[in-house]
Parts: C-alpha cells; structure tokens; sequence
C-alpha cells in the first residue's frame, strides 16, 4: 500500500489508541473497584507505570517492524512462527471479549438514560449486541470510515471525561476513602487483584501497531501515537476513576450499572447524569469500533502468512477485512448470550478478566521480544519492567480467567499444525 493511499494519519491512529483504551473500564470499573475502597490506588499506579513501560517497548518494536498485525509481527519475527500463532490466537480471542464487555458497558449507559430498555437481561443484551453490530456495520464500510467515526467518538469523550474529573475532584468526600483497605484483605492481594482489573483500562496501547500498513510513516507516526495515546488515556482514566469512588458510597458504587453518571447526579443532578450517560454511550461505541476493526486486521496478518485460515485474509470490495469483522463478533455474541442471566456488573466482569488474561501473553511476549532483539540499554530496561509487569498481572487475573484462556489458546493448537500440514 503507498503512503498516500494509507488512510490512517497521526490524529486517527492516536484516536485508535485513546479510544481503544477509554471505552467501558472507565466508566464502569469504580462499581468493580468499589469493594477495594482507596486501596485500588495501589493497583492504579502500577498499572500506570507498567502501562507505560508497555508503551515505550511496542512503540520501539513498531519502529522495528512497521508491519500489520502488531503483536502477532514482533513474536513471529522475534521467536518464530508457533509463537507467531500462538500470540496471534490469544490476542484475536481477547479481542472479541474485549467487544463483548465493552457492548455491555453499552447496555449499562442506555439504561441509566433509558431504564427500561434495559429493566430485563433479554433486554440488556439485545441492547449490546444491536451496538455491536452497529460497528460491525461500519468496519464493513472500509478502513477510512472505521477512522474517521474513531476520531469523532475520541474527541466526544475525552474532553468531557477531562473535565468532569477536573471539577469533580473539588467535591470528593474524603470520608468514602476511609477505611483505606475495606475488603479486609492484604495490601499485596488487593495490588494483584486490582491491577488485573484496571489493566482492562490501559488495554489498547498496542492498537496502533496492528493496522500498521494502514498509518501514514507507519515507523514514525505508530511509535509516537502509541506513547501519547497512552499518556493521555491513562491520565483521564485514573483521574475520572478515583474521583468517583472519592463521590458516592462503596455500596453505591457496587451496585450500580453506570457509577459515573450516577455520580454526577449526585452532584448536580439527573440531568448532568444523563449528559454523562451519554458519553459513556459514545465512548463504548468508539471502542467498539476501535476493537471491531483490530479484531479483523490482526487475523488477516496471520492468514496472510498461512498461520490462519486464508478467510481471514479476504477483503470486501471497500478494502475491509470482512469475514475477520463478521466473525469476530459472531463470537462476541455468543459470549454475550451464553452469560446474559448474570447482572450487568458480573458479565462485565467475566469478560473483562478472560479479555485481561488472553491480552497478557502479547505483552509478555512482546516485551521478551523487544529484550531478546531490540537494541539500547534504555530501552531493554524498559522492556524488562514490562515483562515483569505483565508477569506480575497475571497473577492477579484469578484461575477462572486463567483456566479459560488457557483452554481457549490449547483449543486452536490444532488449527496451527492442520494448516501447517496442508503447506
């Protein structure tokens, strides 16, 4: 593809990354974080760091081997093609859990705008999946469409996120921080626990490596809207987050479907609440999209060098990678369906930590990568500590989560040695 063809500017692919990251964590982590109390700081600053740390390293082997499919790219190049494979089908199948959770952070914001929509878990999931398919819709149209709606959604959210955690902060009640550590466990399980969970809110930092041949001066543009991308979300994020649980009562919290817009009506009434369901209406939907579209584009990379099956690698008329989109989120789908009985917060949940755990080894992966085959001594440091934090995350995922990725990453092992015996 010729740069002037590539549709993906610096503005875009840094939209791809802030809007990949700001999606529903953000929104709906302080009800999952809430039983944590102010000790989820703990886990919010090493998340951060680690975040960052991530950041610096995929940027560096984006600068490396500016090819699309990011993650899936550095461990082929890195280790080999069954580690190629391997990342590749972990990373596809946190993806369309990643569009399943975020559909149904969706669900949770039209129903605190409209309840009833949303009063029964038929209702709830009908609501995720007719905006899953929205998105899906859109990514069908082409490349170009995906980036512009992405571009759109991320300036539609995150100044309103900015400033309601400016202003919001003056009216925190310190008195919702105390105890420090109410869920009587100890500083170091409460750290594991709560960076797997607010790990969901920095995943996306890698998005801009995966359409790679899709951004203009893909070396140069993917590391530098990698690095922003994730400063800016991950500032926002922790901002907004801890201004909230600082806002209403931890049992609030815990219960609630949408915690932000409940908290700004609480401060200044139903109507700003609705104003802030809104935006995390259209912060979900420029995740979803953001998501939709790297959920296609990872696979065709794969495909294209025959580590997936060569559908993957088909695109429609528009340039989209269309079976990857329509798959994707068949499967997403059936996540949703298969778990619609649990409340919106549990779903939530389930997906954000089997999303957490399938993202894991990519990072693992790809800091080992940059370690084994990057150069600077400053950035091998670097990718040491985000090998150590992606170590220490996945600790803190839980066995259920564990066990389930484990299962789904062993159960496309035969796809691998099928297609390599058919070559």
């Amino acid at each position: 593809m010729t740069t002037s063809r590539r549709p993906l500017g610096f503005w875009s692919t840094t939209a791809l990354v802030v809007g990949s990251m700001i999606g529903s964590g953000t929104f709906l982590l302080p009800a999952t974080l809430a039983s944590y109390g102010a000790a989820s700081l703990i886990g919010w600053g090493i998340t951060l760091c680690g975040a960052l740390l991530l950041a610096v390293t995929f940027a560096r082997l984006a600068k490396r081997w500016p090819q699309t499919g990011g993650p899936y790219v550095f461990a082929r190049n890195a280790f080999g093609e069954l580690s190629g494979f391997t990342v590749a089908w972990s990373y596809w199948i946190s993806m369309w859990c990643a569009i399943a959770a975020i559909a149904v952070a969706f669900a949770g914001s039209i129903g605190a705008i409209f309840p009833a929509l949303t009063a029964t878990p038929v209702r709830a999931a009908t609501c995720a999946l007719v905006a899953l398919w929205l998105c899906a819709g859109v990514n069908l149209l082409g490349v170009r469409e995906a980036g512009r709606l992405q571009l759109l959604t991320t300036v539609l959210k995150v100044v309103p996120l900015l400033l309601f955690g400016l202003v919001a902060l003056w009216f925190v009640d310190t008195r919702h921080y105390v105890p420090f550590n109410p869920s009587g466990e100890s500083l170091g399980a409460v750290a594991g626990a709560t960076v797997a969970l607010t790990l969901w809110a920095m995943i996306g930092l890698e998005a801009a490596t995966v359409p790679a041949e899709s951004v203009d001066d893909a070396p140069r543009t993917v590391a530098r809207a990698t690095v922003a991308g994730t400063a800016i979300a991950g500032i926002a994020t922790v901002l907004a987050c801890t201004t909230v649980i600082g806002l209403l009562p931890a049992e609030v919290l815990a219960n609630s479907g949408a915690p932000m817009a409940d908290a700004a009506a609480a401060l200044w009434g139903p109507t700003a609440g609705l104003l802030l369901a809104a935006v995390m209406a259209i912060s979900c939907v420029g995740a979803l999209n953001g998501w939709t579209l790297l959920s296609a584009k990872l696979p065709m990379a794969a495909a294209r060098d025959g580590v997936l099956p060569r559908a993957f690698a088909r695109e429609n008329r528009r340039g989209a990678p269309a079976f990857g989109v329509i798959i994707s989120c068949l499967l997403a789908t059936v996540l949703v369906i298969s778990n619609y009985n649990r409340s919106l917060v549990d779903l939530f949940k389930f997906s954000v930590l089997l999303s957490t755990a399938a993202t894991l080894l990519p990072y693992l992966v790809g800091s080992a990568a940059w370690l084994w085959r990057g150069t600077g001594t400053g950035s091998r440091i670097a990718a040491a500590g985000a090998l150590a934090f992606s170590g220490y995350a996945i600790v803190g995922v839980g066995s259920e989560a564990l066990l389930w990725g484990a299962a789904l990453i062993i159960a496309g092992l035969p796809i691998y040695f099928w297609l390599r015996r058919k070559r």
